[in-house]
């Protein structure tokens, strides 16, 4: 690959971008080979000029097809009809984390908020065949760390991806497809599809009108192992693609965590085994956080579960007898702010203004979640 074409936050030219997509489609040419062919030749023209020589001292009997200029610019001209765009590594745009893998797609096709790429991602993936326990806390998790700036990635697929997709939709989720942007599977999330678009995207590194394959899945899996720090498993049996993701992502030096299950119930067969391999146990979302922190190099806090402020209640003047009632119930151990308001049976407010005093004078902690204690 160039210099000008792999440093890091150039852009293709229009040129360029069509030489890279007839490469990467051209027949025996996966991200790995396109990184040695270009790397080898100096750019993705010289490469395709140099196929059909190769694949003759290779033993092969013909060339394999190579993708023409027309095959490409078709392609170009259907994603931009349908909203998509091309990046390429190396382009400002394209997900930083996962240019880092081995086999980073040279290419990916995008929809929706292409920005949404650069943001910190976590992966929620699991069973299709989710309990309604699990798709709940794939829900809450995905409403917590979208709470807390990140962005949820998964794959499309039903039970535990669908949940957390649709918990995301209003902080921003990427789809990994398993197919092309026209070709969604299962096909009862195309609209799933359009809505997470408004906030987030949809990714693909396969050619538009592709059909996903047995196959296609595990390559997704890379994919979404690789966007993320780190991967929550919920619910996933013995043999599953979950627990393919969880070992992609150990593959890359991803964090794995997963969620314990029954015993008895065999959707969590396959979280359980991770547990006992050494993944980091996930009851909650500062369990992710916790263990992402030092990552990112900074402290990361779920904001406050408050509820919203009434503007005809700002004023409130704690009674001495609603402040004693309120110390009374908080102490060392950490408790919700809603549970607070209820036991005290003081307005919100009200609850609101005693902490805010106890914190000035230096004698309450915040928690991750939103949970406070006396100190």
């Amino acid at each position: 690959m160039t210099r000008a074409e792999a440093a890091e936050g150039v852009k293709l030219t229009d040129g360029q971008r069509l030489d890279w997509l007839r490469l990467i489609r051209s027949e025996n040419v996966g991200p790995r080979t396109f990184r040695a062919l270009v790397n080898h030749y100096g750019g993705a023209r010289a490469a395709i000029e140099m196929l059909p020589a190769l694949a003759r001292r290779g033993g092969a009997q013909a060339p394999g097809r190579i993708c023409s200029t027309d095959e490409a610019r078709r392609e170009i001209e259907t994603a931009s009809r349908q909203g998509a765009v091309f990046v390429a590594v190396g382009e400002p745009d394209y997900p930083p984390r996962l240019r880092m893998i081995d086999d980073a797609p040279p290419l990916i096709s995008v929809r929706g908020r292409v920005g949404v790429l650069k943001s910190p991602m976590v992966a929620i993936v699991g069973s299709r065949n989710a309990s309604a326990a699990g798709a709940k806390f794939a829900s809450q998790i995905a409403r917590e760390l979208g709470d807390a700036a990140f962005v949820v990635v998964s794959g499309l697929a039903r039970g535990i991806d669908a949940a957390a997709h649709r918990a995301s939709l209003g902080r921003g989720t990427v789809a990994v497809l398993a197919g092309g942007q026209d070709c969604i599977y299962p096909p009862e999330h195309a609209t799933l599809v359009e809505q997470l678009l408004e906030q987030g995207a949809a990714i693909s590194e396969m050619p538009f009108g592709w059909e996903p394959r047995a196959r296609d899945f595990p390559r997704r899996n890379r994919l979404i192992a690789g966007l993320s720090l780190g991967v929550v498993v919920i619910e996933a049996a013995r043999r599953s693609g979950s627990l393919i993701t969880a070992r992609l992502a150990l593959e890359q030096g991803r964090e794995v965590f997963a969620v314990p299950g029954s015993p008895l119930d065999p959707r969590c067969e396959g979280t359980n085994g991770l547990l006992k391999q050494g993944a980091a146990l996930v009851t909650e979302t500062s369990d992710v956080l916790n263990v992402l922190a030092p990552i990112l190099g900074r402290t990361i806090a779920l904001p406050a579960s408050e509820p919203a402020p009434d503007p005809h209640d700002s004023a409130a003047e704690p009674a001495d007898d609603e402040r004693r009632r309120i110390l009374a119930l908080l102490g060392p151990t950490p408790v919700e702010i809603d549970d607070l308001i209820r036991l005290s049976g003081a307005r919100p407010a009200v609850v609101r203004t005693v902490l805010l005093e106890l914190e000035i004078a230096g004698r309450l902690e915040r928690q991750i979640g939103g949970r406070i204690a006396l100190i």
